[in-house]
């Protein structure tokens, strides 16, 4: 079992720049493959980065690359997503996911709201 515990979330203006970090239980942390998604109201899910258990390799949804970055630290079970250039349209609950197989998620946090003004 793997509990997850999103923060960081908030509003913040078009433009700016929020850190989410998911901290996650258990001691073996770094087999799990991690991910962020997110949905807006109205919307279904959608992926939005993932990270694999090394850190080696990465993947970003199109709307987001250049701009959103996932990084982990094993050391303290945690990942994180560092957005930047924010929009409007990056609103929504952000959620992060752990599974042990790549792009195939078991577990996952309660979510945390990121909203953003235009």
């Amino acid at each position: 079992q793997v509990q997850l515990v999103e923060s960081g979330g908030g509003l913040v203006q078009a433009g700016g720049s929020l850190k989410l970090s998911c901290a996650a239980s258990g001691r073996t942390f770094s087999t799990y493959h991690m991910g962020w998604f997110r949905q807006a109201p109205g919307k279904e899910r959608e992926f939005v980065a993932s990270i694999t258990g090394s850190g080696g390799n990465t993947n970003y949804a199109d709307s987001v690359k250049g701009r959103f970055t996932i990084s982990r630290d094993n050391a303290k079970n945690t990942v994180y997503l560092q957005m930047n250039s924010l929009k409007p349209e990056d609103t929504a609950v952000y959620y992060c996911a752990a599974g042990l197989i790549s792009h195939s998620y078991h577990y996952w946090g309660q979510g945390t709201q990121v909203t953003v003004s235009s």
